[in-house]
């Protein structure tokens, strides 16, 4: 162990001479590897084993628990957080205050805006129909991601290269997200859910559980799905709670309500303000309180 002032650095940590720039207060631990050019700023604590990649850029208090590994050119802001044993691929930058939770794997070039808690564990209230899960596994995130700012992603959700999730999104646990989804800001996916590829979620819309979302759908602001006709009465709830099916393709349009289990068949057209409470027919227009069924959909608005 070396010390000096304001620094401490365990005596089996691999540290280039004279290529990484350590400030005041920092502290690096037993068997610490830290690539040529890092910098680390001010009160750094990288914790036992950990990795940093060449070039990676560390700001002031920032945390990097044991085990984590963190690639090459990475830029992590002021107290920024990363859990024990997680990944953090070549070239990605995370923003103030943002937690990656234990074990979370994220891929190259991705972006995380500032206060973002990402890879988190699930607790449940007391009252829940869903109940926490001890042994989910971690979230895991493909490349050329975008996260905004104050967006919560649990734990056991996987995503596809490029998706890309705007400020304030919640994603929950048990989630499996196709590549270049879009989940818009202050959207909510509940648990159990799957997104096809292409898909995108505009913004305050509401995705509840056990859903089903095929690709290319396209889902405007304000919309409202449900799974539970019951409302959280009787035990006979639970065996019949189910979200929407949407099939590839299908339009949803602003402040729609979808209620529990109703089949949106492919390249449905559902209008804006529409009630949808039985399943659809494919490539038609439905509309109204409640929906019916109104025209075909143009022939050039298909999908190829």
């Amino acid at each position: 162990m070396s010390e000096n002032v304001h620094t401490i650095i365990a005596s089996t940590a691999i540290i280039p001479r004279g290529a990484a720039k350590i400030a005041p207060f920092c502290v690096i631990g037993e068997n610490v590897t830290l690539g040529e050019n890092v910098t680390l700023g001010v009160g750094c604590v990288i914790e036992e084993g950990a990795t940093i990649g060449a070039g990676s850029t560390l700001g002031h208090h920032v945390t990097i628990s044991a085990g984590a590994s963190l690639g090459e050119e990475c830029q992590l802001s002021a107290h920024a957080s990363i859990g024990s044993g997680a990944k953090i691929g070549n070239r990605t930058r995370i923003g103030e205050h943002t937690s990656v939770y234990s074990q979370a794997e994220l891929g190259e070039d991705g972006f995380i805006g500032s206060s973002s808690s990402i890879g988190r564990f699930p607790k449940a209230a007391a009252t829940s129909t869903v109940k926490a899960q001890a042994d989910l596994p971690p979230l895991k995130m493909g490349n050329g991601f975008t996260i905004g700012c104050s967006v919560v992603l649990y734990a056991g959700t996987s995503y596809g290269e490029k998706v890309f999730l705007g400020d304030g999104a919640l994603v929950r646990e048990r989630c499996a997200i196709g590549q270049n989804v879009v989940i818009g800001s202050g959207a909510a996916v509940e648990n159990d859910t799957r997104i096809g590829a292409f898909t995108k979620i505009q913004t305050g819309s509401y995705i509840t559980a056990y859903m089903e979302i095929e690709e290319r759908v396209f889902i405007a602001p304000m919309v409202t799905t449900t799974n539970d006709n019951y409302m959280g009465r009787t035990e006979k709830r639970f065996k019949s709670i189910k979200g929407a099916t949407i099939g590839r393709g299908a339009r949803v349009g602003g402040a729609s309500i979808l209620l529990p289990g109703v089949k949106v068949a492919p390249e449905t057209f559902v209008a804006a303000g529409a009630l949808v409470t039985k399943d659809t027919t494919e490539k038609r227009v439905v509309k109204g309180f409640p929906a019916k069924d109104l025209r075909a959909v143009p022939e050039e608005e298909l999908l190829p």
